[in-house]
């Protein structure tokens, strides 16, 4: 996902954990993670809604002024398709549980 560079560092630093985007069908998939900056974004939920869905609580969490700020912002491309999309961003080496390294035990010295 691409943010705005306003929005990139409320990202990094977890204040900014969704984002509305207007989009034809979802850019992105849940538990999937994206590039960002160092990191990483990992999708938590993608959640359909309308338009009148949008509240000004909504905007602000998604680091904008308002409603009509985030408007100007989340519309990509001809889609009319409303998502809410929920995100954590995860520091360069910070790694999800299924991508740490598997280790085996170590046997006993003889």
């Amino acid at each position: 996902m691409v943010f705005a560079k306003r929005l990139r560092e409320g990202v990094i630093r977890g204040e900014i954990t969704s984002s509305i985007r207007i989009w034809t069908s979802p850019h992105v998939k849940v538990g999937n993670s994206y590039k960002m900056a160092d990191g990483h974004i990992e999708i938590e939920s993608i959640t359909p809604i309308g338009l009148p869905d949008i509240t000004h609580a909504m905007a602000v969490a998604s680091g904008f002024h308002g409603v009509i700020d985030l408007l100007k912002v989340a519309k990509h491309g001809p889609g009319s398709n409303v998502y809410l999309i929920r995100f954590h961003y995860l520091p360069p080496h910070a790694r999800r549980p299924a991508q740490a390294k598997k280790t085996t035990p170590l046997s006993p010295a003889s």
